[in-house]
């Protein structure tokens, strides 16, 4: 893989690239937050939309991070192009989700396992039936090791990853029914990019995780500032961190 390949949406002239593991918020902002507080002489290897990603050094182990956006098709899309023509072998997104477990609070970690989906990505896939979206079980197991390094609260099992934000429910009780039922099956927190990840990761036999930490809780409405969720998940940025330094070597 080149280090100056073009895509229609990354564009590298840099001779540093990308890492073999990559992080991938959806915000810019958290992007340049953790290569500007985390890696040793970073550099911005791609800006094409806006879309910062920076490559740098932690521990001595070259790692990249780059924004994916909101959404499955924008994640689909960035995770499409690392892993086929920039030579990436695991992603990481590291970003918000809403809780909807009573146990699971605001700044936890949920590491997701498993990612429910009411998504179609499946579908250019042409499979018979549905696809089950999971982690690479090497990023997860690092993931809990880190977790327990740092001192984490963490949960592992399943989220929710949804093409809606804003649906049609808005004000309306029923509208709810959909969060109870994923409740009772013990999925952990929604969130909008995880399926997608995972599901191109076994296209393409590479890895993918996704850790989250808790912006707020959609059953009792506490949340997070934007500020809060740019700068102050840290401790989320640390592990994910760590399991690229773990994975260097795999």
């Amino acid at each position: 893989m080149s280090n100056f390949a073009v895509t229609p949406h990354i564009n590298v002239q840099n001779e540093i690239g990308f890492g073999k593991t990559v992080l991938m918020p959806g915000d810019p902002l958290r992007a340049k937050f953790i290569a500007e507080n985390f890696f040793e002489n970073p550099v911005l290897v791609n800006n094409v939309r806006g879309v910062n990603g920076y490559t740098g050094y932690y521990k001595g182990v070259k790692v990249s991070v780059m924004a994916s956006g909101m959404g499955m098709p924008a994640i689909g899309i960035y995770s499409h192009e690392l892993f086929n023509f920039f030579g990436v072998e695991n992603i990481i997104r590291v970003g918000s989700a809403g809780s909807i477990q009573e146990h699971i609070n605001l700044y936890d970690l949920v590491i997701a396992q498993g990612a429910c989906t009411d998504s179609g990505w499946y579908r250019q896939f042409h499979l018979p039936g549905q696809f089950a979206p999971i982690a690479s079980y090497e990023l997860l197991s690092e993931a809990v090791k880190a977790a327990e390094a740092n001192g984490a609260t963490y949960h592992v099992g399943n989220v929710n990853s949804s093409d809606v934000f804003y649906g049609d429910h808005a004000g309306v009780p029923e509208g709810l029914d959909s969060v109870y039922g994923l409740k009772k099956m013990g999925v952990m927190a929604l969130e909008m990019e995880a399926a997608a990840l995972y599901m191109n990761a076994a296209r393409y036999g590479k890895r993918g995780l996704c850790i989250c930490t808790i912006s707020d809780h959609v059953l009792t409405g506490v949340e997070t500032s934007a500020a809060e969720r740019q700068t102050a998940f840290t401790t989320m940025m640390k592990v994910a961190l760590d399991v690229a330094v773990a994975m260097e070597n795999k």
